[in-house]
């Protein structure tokens, strides 16, 4: 079997997500596999290195399938950009060792939020991005980030159902940066419970806003109650920006 690894780009502004859920032409994965399962004749499953969120958008998905057929790295990337939606690009595609895994070997992921923080709105930006009329406490906000550095239990901070699976994940910084009217939050960490990027932000909304105290935040994780948080940052202003393996 030959094993391939593509980098894709996507608005995700359409689509249920990247997960495949049934009806293929709801989801990235779905859009994707479809595609080169014409490509080969036979039915091709892929995985992707994080499950981006409905509405979510990605700058750097990591994706790997193998498949018996051999083709160039060239072709696979000509073929799939051909055929996918124009709001779906392969940036990149290699061949790779038979062992390599997009989800099992990704040592950290950076994920993006861009709030457009602004009195009045930004026409285009507003499809990929969080508009937040109030003027934010950024000093506050960064105070707040702090405390969610580090190896925690962040069921607080997730809308998984299932009770299984570990809620523990670590967080190993959290960046804010003012620019041109944008406050972008950059959360690196070894992976991502569902939701859990998108609640961390909107606590820190929820800061910068005044109606949250920084110091409120290790209770808040130490609770475990999902309904401290405050209300769930939109999705149309995250993106997966970068994997490390």
């Amino acid at each position: 079997m030959n094993n391939y690894k593509i980098v894709v780009q996507y608005d995700g502004g359409r689509y249920k997500g990247w997960q495949r859920q049934g009806n293929g032409d709801s989801s990235i994965q779905g859009k994707i596999e479809n595609v080169l399962s014409e490509m080969t004749g036979s039915q091709v499953e892929i995985i992707g290195c994080s499950r981006t969120d409905a509405g979510v958008h990605a700058m750097s998905q990591i994706v790997n399938f193998k498949i018996s057929e051999q083709y160039s790295a060239k072709e696979v990337k000509n073929y799939l950009n051909k055929y996918l939606p124009h709001d779906i690009s392969v940036i990149a595609c290699s061949i790779e060792v038979d062992r390599f895994h997009a989800r099992y070997n990704a040592k950290d992921k950076t994920y993006l939020y861009k709030i457009w923080n602004k009195e009045y709105t930004h026409p285009f930006m507003r499809k990929y991005s969080m508009h937040v009329e109030q003027k934010l406490n950024i000093a506050a906000m960064k105070q707040a980030s702090s405390h969610f550095v580090g190896k925690h239990d962040f069921t607080a901070y997730s809308n998984a159902k299932s009770k299984k699976k570990s809620m523990v994940r670590e967080i190993y910084a959290i960046h804010l940066e003012e620019e041109a009217g944008f406050l972008q939050i950059r959360v690196i960490g070894d992976g991502f419970l569902y939701n859990m990027v998108r609640k961390i932000v909107g606590t820190l909304i929820e800061v910068g806003s005044g109606r949250i105290k920084p110091d409120h935040i290790p209770g808040i994780i130490e609770s475990k109650k999902r309904d401290q948080t405050g209300p769930m940052a939109e999705a149309c202003g995250l993106y997966l920006e970068k994997v490390k393996f």
